[in-house]
């Protein structure tokens, strides 16, 4: 402090040869003070010849001389001062020095209290004074003590240290006479030297005796702190203040900052609302100012008084010790945390409020003991750039174009700050250059609201309800209430305004993970390991504050074996504000700052919440480098920690507590939940909303196979060896299924695709069933048909695929030959076949818990006609037995039994077939001929035998039948084809009524299936069902099979000691009759047709009979014959 009081600028402008005064005591050391020259003239110091006051009587040198006794003052004293102070020369100057601006004093008297003053502070003898008053304080102030004498510098020294002073005489003395000293800056001795230019270049002595009393001067240096606040606001500086005359101004305001009497400017201006709301509030040690600060915004305020508090407030952010209060409750902090690096320099940047502030935050974010008193001190401050933006002269200066645009009239409760931060945020119509930009993150770091939300005034308002109801849990003024408030947003709990203003401040402190206390105290280790991050004020090229954050969460996903992991502390935190941010896109600085093209080009009018990431997430391939690379890493770890995207979570809640509840409660989800939310995609407690966003995560999926976390860790190894260079998920299946496929079929060793791999590859490709869109192959090629076919059907629940298989005849080509090739995938793999795994689930339960996975549908075939058979699930297995017959290679079972048989009988017809579309039946059709001529091989003939057991019940299993009889039907049986009873009604119809069919292709399709009953009874459900009675009692011991069974029955009703059933006597004839008819329609057409007729007919032994007696008759008729015609004779025998 020494050498601070003994630097020569200071020196010169605090020389305060100030006053004595008549307190009590020392009234008695003035009354023989020739300090009053006996020609005492109103003299003004910038006029050397200024007049004698009229009226002004000599002031005598004789003890006890006392101001009341003036006649010019005792009008003016009488009517304004109590009678107890005229006896105190100090008192009655204070007294009327203090007056209301409203009441005037006699102009006589106005110049004898100037030429007091005057005389007071030049005189030479004025420190012997303090010496002796402050007698036992000097030497207690060691800087005082050392002070050279005789140069005015002692007083000043007192004036600097007067907090310090216990001594009440002393204290008293130095605190009246700086009251004296700031009325006038003509009377502080140097002040004058050094601003005396500044003073008339910016026409602050414009007030002069006519305009303002000679002792009320205190506006001149209130214009010159205006010009100082001015001039840091203002890039061109028209009238700089020189640097010297800078000092002094602050200098002035500090000495002034303890007694808001001494800043007689703003002492003037808010002296009625000092009565209005500080009245209670004692003087000292700058408690007036804060009160006055705290009510600055206040509808009393008067405007004169709040631009007065704001001058002073921005001198304090120019100079943190222009504050008493934050001076004095820091000095020790400042000092323990080398916040002051250069003392030499009393005003470089360590003065400024913002280095301060940072500085001290600093040490608290990292755990150094800070002293609350400082940290009470720091909020109130923090609080004050928060709720008045003019306090920071870089928002002035860079933002005003903004604000006079956008934000004029709104200053009040931190209103235009915000409004800022909404442009800055991007919200409204235009936004704010880099420069503002970065003014406003500057101080919003000074400020760091994140570590108590109350200091932002508009937010505290707008959030109160919201604090009580969602965040009452949490003590006020804790970090976490901004956290709770985040994760309240878009909830019913929240209110609109709250909401506008957490995301505007939210925005700023997304960019620096510092402003986030809870983030920087938890990772502040692991940043600086793995982030080389510096301290909390310090800014590194390599690793800008914005960029830390995705440092950080890069290394939280790390399996152990990658190695660097975060602490797990810090990885909580980390997944903390990643959940925050995918509330909003502009809360990614790295998103928003790469994908600000994207954003405009392909989401401009996505503006809902949580729209914009979707749409990116959707447009991922049209991105460019840069905005897919962040996009793509941030769907990377949604996939395995789904919790990052809270609004989706938030939309599942009652299917996850209802399903997943076990799952979400981990605390390191590995992709488990989403698979757990697909899974429940269609039960009840399924909301739109959760569907939607699952179905979208889904979708999103196919782009890449690193979006599904637990398909790319299990099977990132066999991708890399089968399927490199491919990237999107459905192509990486598709390549890994055909694989497995081709392994199978082929029955090697050693599959090629892991165990791991191959249990995710069946989960994937369960998933991808469900809805069309996850197949893009199969979607695209079908958009049109979907559109024109199946407008209003739902994608879920594979009802899109199904509806397409049903319309599929009407399909387009394209999408016609994709359905075909699903169809043939899933009756090969029934598992992958969603709808009827979903609509028979519990019958698969019931009757197929031992069938293999690809045999499920066989299994449910066999046992459709129980009586324990969901009707649903029926109507399921018959759509499936339809699609089947359609082509041979839509039933897997059937072409492995007849691989032999197929080219062998049918090769004209394969030859006409195309790879990728049905056969309506025609193979299956062909084949069922050779069954009814018994050339099939067993195995094939089994299969034949069912499926024409099947037909013959339900005439929709027969597509050739269907196809060529459908208007036969129409016409002839169309009672028996609405009841649907799958009984075989509407073939016994078609076959009673062969006489009337008209269409040859449906008559011959009939007597096909005639001649195909004569083959095996079974095939014949109505004759079958008439005779079983019969055919237990007559043919129990004939194998079924190759017209035995027919045979025994016709023979039976041949022969007359064998008494049929009359219903089977009946349909038998009727049979014979149809048959007769038959083979004249439809003769044999070959040998081996007639052949096969003969060994099928009921005469068929008597048949043989007479054809082996004709075949004898015909020998030894021809033996005969050529014995008669040609004899030989004995000469050619013996020859």
């Amino acid at each position: 402090m020494a050498a601070h009081s003994r630097s020569p600028p200071l020196a010169l402008l605090f020389c305060f040869l100030c006053l004595w005064s008549s307190l009590s005591v020392i009234g008695q050391k003035l009354a023989n003070d020739p300090a009053l020259p006996p020609d005492v003239r109103a003299v003004d110091p910038l006029s050397k010849d200024a007049p004698v006051a009229a009226g002004a009587s000599q002031p005598r040198r004789a003890s006890g001389w006392k101001l009341a006794e003036e006649e010019a003052c005792r009008e003016d004293l009488t009517r304004l001062c109590p009678k107890q102070t005229w006896t105190n020369n100090l008192a009655v100057l204070e007294c009327l020095q203090d007056r209301r601006e409203e009441i005037e004093l006699a102009p006589d008297c106005n110049h004898l209290l100037w030429n007091y003053k005057l005389n007071l502070t030049t005189d030479p003898k004025f420190e012997s004074v303090a010496t002796e008053v402050c007698r036992s304080t000097i030497p207690e102030i060691k800087e005082c003590n050392e002070e050279e004498r005789g140069r005015g510098y002692l007083v000043s020294c007192l004036v600097d240290h007067r907090g310090n002073i216990s001594e009440y005489q002393c204290n008293q003395y130095i605190t009246k006479i700086t009251s004296i000293i700031f009325s006038d800056y003509r009377l502080i001795c140097g002040f004058m030297d050094k601003c005396r230019e500044d003073i008339n270049n910016l026409r602050c002595g414009s007030i002069n005796i006519g305009q303002k009393d000679a002792h009320s001067q205190g506006e001149v240096i209130a214009c010159l702190e205006k010009a100082l606040v001015r001039q840091a606001e203002q890039q061109d500086r028209v009238h700089p203040i020189r640097e010297e005359c800078q000092k002094a101004i602050l200098r002035v305001a500090e000495l002034s900052s303890d007694d808001f009497h001494l800043d007689r400017h703003l002492y003037f201006a808010c002296r009625d609302d000092r009565e209005r709301f500080c009245q209670s509030v004692q003087a000292g040690e700058g408690k007036v100012y804060k009160c006055l600060f705290n009510h600055k915004f206040e509808e009393a305020m008067s405007e004169k008084c709040r631009d007065a508090l704001t001058t002073r407030q921005k001198l304090i952010s120019q100079d943190y010790r222009v504050s008493y209060s934050l001076a004095k409750a820091c000095k020790l902090d400042l000092r323990k945390q080398r916040c002051s690096l250069d003392t030499s320099l009393p005003r470089a940047r360590e003065a400024r409020l913002s280095y301060l502030l940072l500085c001290l935050e600093a040490a608290v974010h990292r755990g150094r003991p800070v002293s609350g008193e400082c940290q009470g001190e720091m909020l109130d401050f923090r609080r004050m750039l928060m709720e008045d933006f003019s306090l920071s002269p870089e928002i002035v200066l860079h933002c005003r174009s903004e604000i006079e645009a956008q934000c004029s009239g709104l200053h009040r409760k931190g209103r235009t700050l915000h409004c800022l931060m909404r442009l800055g945020r991007g919200d409204r119509n235009g936004a704010v250059d880099s420069i503002c930009q970065s003014a406003l993150q500057t101080l919003i770091q000074s400020a760091d609201p994140g570590a108590d939300y109350r200091i932002d005034r508009a937010l505290n308002e707008a959030c109160e309800s919201v604090i009580q109801t969602a965040c009452k849990h949490i003590r006020s003024g804790d970090p976490m209430i901004l956290s709770c408030l985040m994760e309240h947003l878009y909830t019913e709990k929240m209110v609109e305004d709250c909401e506008h203003r957490l995301l505007e401040l939210q925005y700023f402190i997304s960019r620096d993970w510092k402003l986030d206390p809870t983030l920087y105290r938890k990772c502040q280790g692991d940043a600086a390991r793995l982030c080389h991050t510096h301290g909390w004020n310090e800014t590194s090229e390599l690793m800008p504050p914005g960029a830390v954050f995705s440092c950080l969460y890069r290394h939280a996903y790390r399996t152990e074996e990658q190695g660097r992991r975060l602490s797990r502390d810090c990885k909580v935190e980390v997944q903390r504000i990643l959940h925050q941010r995918a509330l909003d896109v502009k809360l990614d600085p790295e998103l928003q700052k790469r994908c600000m093209t994207d954003l405009g080009k392909w989401c401009s009018e996505k503006t809902d919440t949580g729209q914009e990431l979707e749409c990116l997430q959707d447009h991922l391939e049209d991105l460019v480098s840069s905005c897919r690379e962040v996009v793509g890493n941030l769907t990377e770890l949604e996939s395995e920690d789904i919790q990052i995207d809270a609004l989706l979570i938030r939309a599942c809640e009652p299917i996850i507590q209802a399903h997943c509840h076990d799952v979400a409660d981990n605390q390191v989800d590995t992709g488990d939940l989403m698979e757990c939310l697909v899974q429940n995609k269609h039960q009840k407690e399924m909301n739109d909303k959760c569907a939607v966003g699952v179905t979208h995560f889904q979708l999103i999926q196919m782009k890449d196979f690193r979006f599904s976390y637990k398909f790319k860790m299990a099977c990132k190894e066999d991708v890399l060896r089968l399927c490199p260079n491919i990237k999107k998920k459905v192509d990486v299946v598709i390549c890994l299924s055909t694989t497995v496929r081709n392994d199978t079929l082929q029955e090697v060793r050693e599959q090629r695709v892991s165990l791991k791999c191959r249990k995710q590859l069946r989960v994937e490709e369960l998933e991808m069933s469900e809805d069309i869109r996850l197949e893009p192959e199969l979607y695209e090629p079908c958009k049109s048909d979907i559109s024109r076919l199946c407008p209003n059907v739902a994608f879920g629940n594979a009802q899109m695929i199904e509806c397409l298989k049903e319309q599929k005849k009407q399909l387009s080509q394209r999408c016609h030959q994709r359905i075909f090739k699903l169809q043939e995938v899933e009756m090969s793999d029934p598992e992958l076949d969603y709808q009827l795994m979903r609509v028979c689930k519990q019958m698969i339960k019931r009757f197929c818990t031992e069938a293999d996975a690809r045999n499920v549908l066989q299994c449910l075939k066999q046992n459709k006609n129980s009586e324990l058979m969901d009707p649903k699930c029926k109507q399921m297995i018959t759509k499936r037995q339809i699609t089947q017959n359609t082509d041979y290679r839509l039933n897997p079972v059937l072409r492995k039994a007849c691989r032999a048989d197929i080219p062998k009988f049918c090769q004209s017809i394969l030859n006409k077939a195309s790879e990728d579309s049905e056969l309506e039946g025609q193979i299956i059709a062909c084949l069922k001929l050779k069954y009814a001529d018994q050339r099939l091989s067993p195995d094939c003939e089994d299969q034949i035998r069912v499926i024409l057991q099947e037909s013959a019940l339900d005439y929709r299993l027969d597509p050739q039948l269907q196809m060529h009889c459908s208007d036969e039907i129409s016409r002839l049986c169309a009672e028996e084809a609405a009841a649907q009873e799958q009984t075989g009604q509407v073939e016994e119809c078609l076959k009673g009524n062969l006489l009337k069919i008209k269409l040859e292709a449906c008559k011959k399709e009939v007597l096909n299936m005639l001649k195909e009953s004569k083959a095996d009874i079974f095939v014949d459900p109505v004759l079958h069902t008439a005779c079983a009675l019969d055919l237990k009692h007559h043919c129990a011991a004939i194998t079924p099979g190759r017209g035995r069974q027919m045979s025994c029955l016709m023979e039976a009703l041949q022969d007359k000691r064998i008494r049929l059933q009359p219903e089977c006597k009946k349909r038998l004839q009727d049979r014979i009759d149809m048959w007769g008819y038959a083979a004249k329609v439809a003769p044999a057409e070959g040998f081996s047709d007639l052949a096969v007729q003969v060994m099928i007919s009921p005469s068929k032994n008597y048949i043989l009979v007479m054809i082996a007696l004709s075949v004898c008759v015909l020998f030894l008729v021809g033996l005969l014959c050529g014995r008669i015609t040609k004899r030989v004779t004995r000469d050619m025998k013996d020859r």
